[in-house]
């Protein structure tokens, strides 16, 4: 017994210093300051996006607000992301991960996380967008609510507020349209999107949480 003993009381310091050095998760970091677009870079219609009463405000013709600041030199593989969003009545707009920056156009590179809860468009808020897209309508507009996105291997979870919208694995050999040859799992940065010039929607409180690749 006493043998025993000292074995447990052995193993159980080792178990506490390993516990000690084991790396800790990665806190959640700020990528938009809620005063200024600096760390953002937009190329076609930059007026579409401007800040107001601490958010991004998105309003006018098509336009791509891609992160390009210091946070993991804007380059991120495995992560949590989430964002406060309110979209307006008619209004469409979208999240894009593993995307890199495009002067004009639609990201042709990763995938798209839908914000829409009202527009013509029938494919609905946290849709992975025409890969696996969300039909029912879970937030109501001119309401804040948390769009939240992981990322992990080819693991991909969507929640609005605590619900989860879509749990996708990317499959070895996906098969995507001709429109979207590049919306696969790689590694980049984030990006919102201005739809139309109709299309009014907020974010604010945009983190991130980097995970081990």
């Amino acid at each position: 017994m006493k043998k025993n003993g000292s074995l447990a009381l052995v193993l159980l310091a080792i178990f506490a210093i390993t516990a000690a050095f084991r790396p800790k998760p990665k806190e959640w970091i700020a990528l938009f300051d809620g005063k200024s677009l600096n760390g953002w870079k937009v190329g076609n219609n930059a007026s579409t996006f401007s800040i107001e009463n601490g958010s991004i405000k998105v309003a006018g013709p098509v336009a791509h607000l891609f992160y390009d600041g210091p946070v993991s030199n804007h380059q991120f593989k495995n992560f949590e992301f989430k964002a406060e969003v309110m979209t307006t009545p008619g209004s469409n707009s979208g999240i894009y991960f593993h995307t890199e920056f495009q002067e004009a156009g639609f990201p042709e590179k990763g995938y798209e996380v839908q914000v829409n809860n009202s527009h013509g468009d029938n494919k609905r808020t946290g849709s992975l967008y025409d890969i696996v897209d969300v039909k029912e309508v879970y937030v109501k507009d001119n309401v804040w609510y948390t769009e939240y996105i992981k990322v992990e291997g080819k693991h991909v979870i969507i929640k609005i507020n605590d619900t989860v919208v879509v749990d996708y694995t990317e499959p070895e050999n996906p098969l995507r349209l001709d429109n979207h040859p590049k919306r696969l799992i790689s590694s980049g940065t984030f990006a919102f999107q201005g739809h139309d010039p109709k299309s009014v929607v907020y974010f604010r409180n945009i983190m991130v949480r980097p995970l081990p690749n």
